[in-house]
């Protein structure tokens, strides 16, 4: 870690979650959590290729107020890995967890990227077991065979990661899909080294490689098209929010207008839905402006649980 980390940071670190796991359809799911278990439950999943690290910087200071929870998906950081993937299979594993690691009452699911497709059907499904849902930068978008390809394009950068000999190596080879700025090193430093693992090569020797499961992005019933959860987005049950990166490369405001019409005749309708953009925050608005991703999340989080309540 770079010398230069805030003392926020630091601090986070400093409280790195109690690990647990629970067995889901046959697969032990690993999880972290923070927080005390009197306080509201609110579960965190990352997106594809991450892992329950991402969250941990931002966790503690969600904890506040919160019995906080981020899981690893099957197939993701320290969690079994599946034969086949299926994104209702991830939301099954979210309320298991929720249902052993959580605090009191309904939980708050909060997804980024794939993560919010997985809330995305969390919230179709099993909407009336939710306190509310919120959705990071996930685009779900109208279909076109152009946005589609690309959304293809972009899975195949996953399917054949490296080993690399060492560390340090590996680290240096750390990459965002889709790419942004590195604004803080610290943080991208943090999430890369937890990204990895030692494993051992053909040569006999020890290398390094990322810990997602590259089958994840060919199974047949792995991550589907972006465009494919408009159905379920019209069929939320619960509370739902919409936060967005103002310079993500992958939401802008016709998958926002998009995703408004969608919103406008499903059941979460009746108690409003926010469109929440971060201001300079690209679509890892976790890694590039954390605190600003925090404090939209406690302001979206007070509403729904305003005082007196």
């Amino acid at each position: 870690m770079t010398n230069d980390a805030p003392d926020w940071f630091t601090a986070a670190l400093a409280d790195p979650g109690e690990p647990g796991e629970v067995v889901v359809s046959g697969a032990r799911i690993g999880y972290l959590t923070w927080g005390e278990r009197d306080a509201p439950t609110l579960v965190l999943v990352h997106g594809g290729a991450a892992h329950a690290g991402w969250w941990a910087p931002l966790a503690p200071l969600l904890a506040r107020d919160h019995r906080v929870v981020a899981l690893d998906l099957s197939g993701h950081g320290g969690s079994d890995h599946r034969d086949d993937y299926s994104v209702e299979t991830w939301a099954e594993e979210v309320m298991a967890v929720a249902g052993v690691a959580g605090g009191v009452g309904r939980p708050t699911v909060v997804g980024h990227s794939m993560g919010g497709f997985v809330t995305i059907v969390v919230a179709a499904t099993r909407g009336a077991e939710l306190h509310g849902a919120v959705v990071l930068d996930s685009p779900v978008l109208r279909p076109d065979p152009e946005t589609e390809e690309a959304s293809r394009t972009g899975r195949n950068l996953f399917r054949a990661p490296k080993t690399y000999p060492d560390l340090e190596t590996a680290v240096d080879h750390f990459h965002l899909v889709p790419p942004q700025p590195r604004r803080h090193p610290w943080l991208i430093d943090h999430i890369a080294r937890a990204s990895l693992r030692e494993v051992a090569t053909d040569e006999g020797s020890t290398g390094w490689t990322w810990k997602f499961d590259p089958l994840l992005f060919v199974t047949r019933s792995g991550p589907r098209l972006p465009s494919e959860y408009g159905p379920q987005l019209a069929q939320a049950a619960c509370r739902l929010a919409v936060v967005t990166g103002e310079r993500s490369a992958i939401v802008d405001d016709d998958v926002i207008d998009h995703m408004r019409e969608l919103v406008a005749g499903s059941p979460a309708a009746a108690a409003g839905v926010p469109f929440v953009r971060v201001p300079d925050a690209h679509h890892h608005l976790l890694l590039d402006e954390p605190l600003a991703t925090v404090t939209a999340l406690r302001a979206i989080l007070a509403t729904w649980s305003p005082v007196g309540t």
